[in-house]
């Protein structure tokens, strides 16, 4: 029964991973990037990388929008399949090209997963039309919902994302903090400035995109307080944001199937993505 159940499962994600378009993996490194390059460790798999790659699913018929995906992972490691690979599928059934992407660890080093980031966007931006893009957006969980609202709030003419979607964010860098994503992105002394500059909620402004922001109300690795005091900032300035808050589901549930609201938020973020395009 156990085996059964067990290539049940397998035979879902082969199945999954079929359905979305033949993916196309490019390396970041041969872009515009910051000179140095840690490894960065795929923790799922112990795959270790020595540069950014974006793996890309195009949209067989795409309705214009795009997404660039950061996986979690406490800035030590990447989550590449249930807040990754797992939900291009899904995606690319909406007509949304979707890309993941396996940015470099900063071991201290903050300025890296966000040039990172803005690489991506770049790239995706550059192939625009081979794609069909007309609207882009980043996407992250945990400390990748750290990295994408960093680059929702950091950001240049050319950089700057045009929506944006947080898992359970990592937001801020102040007491309520993940300390484990903190200590990687900033090292464990960080100054007051730094620490301000990475708090996210303190960066919002006007231009800001959009955001769509999940969280649950029992998750005891990043508090609750990090997308609450995000959303409230993005109001402040008048920056159309919807947050979704669920009463239990912990934290990590990405596109697992154990998640109770899984089919709840899926069905109010496919809304939201029809309305803002």
């Amino acid at each position: 029964m156990i085996m059964r159940k067990f290539f049940m499962i397998g035979a879902l994600m082969v199945s999954s991973i079929l359905s979305a378009q033949n993916p196309i993996q490019v390396k970041l490194a041969d872009e515009k990037t910051v000179d140095e390059k840690p490894m960065i460790k795929g923790w799922i798999n112990g795959d270790e990388y020595s540069e950014a790659t974006l793996t890309i699913y195009p949209a067989k018929n795409p309705n214009g929008q795009a997404i660039v995906a950061c996986p979690g992972g406490g800035y030590a490691g990447i989550a590449v399949t249930h807040e990754g690979h797992d939900m291009a599928a899904w995606f690319n059934t909406q007509g949304i090209t979707y890309a993941v992407l396996h940015y470099r660890m900063p071991y201290g080093k903050h300025e890296i997963p966000l040039s990172d980031a803005h690489q991506a966007i770049r790239y995706m931006r550059k192939h625009a039309d081979k794609w069909g893009i007309k609207q882009l957006g980043i996407m992250g969980s945990s400390a990748g919902g750290h990295l994408a609202s960093t680059a929702a709030t950091h950001f240049t003419k050319e950089t700057r994302p045009d929506f944006q979607i947080l898992f359970y964010p990592v937001v801020t860098m102040t007491d309520y903090t993940h300390k484990g994503s903190k200590n990687n992105l900033l090292g464990k002394n960080p100054s007051e400035e730094l620490v301000k500059l990475y708090s996210n909620e303190l960066q919002v402004t006007e231009r800001t995109p959009p955001a769509f922001i999940m969280h649950s109300s029992d998750d005891t690795a990043v508090p609750v307080l990090n997308s609450i005091n995000y959303y409230l900032a993005m109001c402040k300035h008048g920056v159309p944001a919807s947050m979704h808050f669920y009463p239990v589901g912990g934290h990590g549930w990405g596109y697992n199937e154990t998640f109770p609201y899984k089919s709840q938020w899926k069905a109010e973020m496919e809304k939201w993505l029809r309305e803002i395009r």
